[in-house]
């Protein structure tokens, strides 16, 4: 059972340890369920699942204040582990309630800034590039509009054009030539940017996720997708096999990669190269992972435990 606290419930024992979810009435992933009730056999009472609508921050006679909708008032927890995907994260909402979380005192796992580094995938480009580490030719913009961004003469087709903050492998797909491109800006939502990327021909369909928790490679699974599909998500139809330990370069490139954005645990997807090289399609603040990789939630347990003790 997952331990949570009602909107007015009145708390008898603070709880050291939270993970905090998205908003109700959002359905908890299987991962998410089982990291909690992994963290709920470590800590019992001491800890809590908290969604982001059940709670108020404010301030109060000079001091940061947290309470629920109730009223009652929560001390904040010591750890909170983070499950809210940074990429629909508000500036103005999720943002600021972690951002107050961190001010009173908790550790968050991911930080704020390693979880705002994974929200745009841009952002994540700018820094794997500065770390010397392996990334696709990309493309994006700021403001300029998408009938002239299509028509760039340092745009190279075929690309895989995809959403700056899309989860699931939404909003991509594969532009095979100007032509094409310029004939579906049109009817591209414009709320976000889009990334232009170079089509990693070798990998078309496959990607390799390795998930790493406190610097080392937890599991891995490769990818696969469904009918010769550009994307190889699961929520695609795609299949997985698991490969921990098998491609070793991939796992090593996985650890630096979450190590440049500052993250204690990430998935790091892969693109397959020719001779058993990769280069780094993106990296996930809030990585998902196959029930045979069974290793995840007990590491991810012990990195919050880690935390909790160089607190106390």
């Amino acid at each position: 059972m997952v331990p949570e606290h009602g909107a007015g419930s009145a708390i008898a024992e603070p709880a050291d340890v939270w993970m905090l979810v998205r908003q109700r009435p959002a359905v908890l992933r299987r991962p998410t369920r089982e990291l909690a009730a992994a963290l709920g056999d470590a800590y019992g009472s001491r800890f809590a699942v908290w969604h982001t609508d059940e709670l108020l921050f404010g301030v109060q006679g000079g001091r940061l204040t947290l309470r629920t909708l109730g009223g009652v008032e929560l001390p904040a927890p010591e750890v909170v582990c983070v499950r809210q995907v940074p990429g629909p994260m508000r500036d103005d909402r999720e943002v600021t309630l972690l951002r107050h979380l961190e001010r009173m005192g908790s550790r968050l796992v991911n930080t704020v800034d390693a979880q705002l580094k994974c929200r745009n995938k841009m952002v994540q480009l700018q820094e794997l590039a500065l770390a010397g580490l392996p990334v696709p030719d990309t493309l994006s913009y700021a403001t300029a509009p998408l009938d002239g961004v299509v028509r760039s003469p340092h745009l190279r087709t075929p690309c895989v054009v995809k959403s700056v903050n899309g989860a699931k492998g939404g909003q991509v797909f594969l532009a095979s030539d100007p032509h094409l491109l310029r004939e579906v800006a049109g009817s591209l939502t414009q709320e976000v940017p889009f990334l232009f990327q170079e089509h990693v021909a070798h990998s078309h369909g496959r990607t390799l996720r390795v998930v790493v928790v406190d610097g080392e490679p937890v599991g891995a699974v490769l990818h696969t997708s469904h009918n010769g599909a550009l994307t190889a998500n699961m929520a695609k139809g795609g299949s997985a096999t698991f490969c921990t330990g098998r491609h070793p370069k991939a796992e090593d490139l996985a650890v630096r990669a979450v190590g440049a954005l500052g993250l204690d645990i990430g998935g790091v997807d892969l693109l397959l190269l020719p001779d058993d090289t990769y280069t780094i399609c993106e990296v996930n603040a809030v990585p998902g992972w196959r029930p045979e990789m069974v290793t995840v939630a007990p590491a991810i347990t012990a990195c919050v435990a880690r935390h909790l003790s160089a607190r106390n």
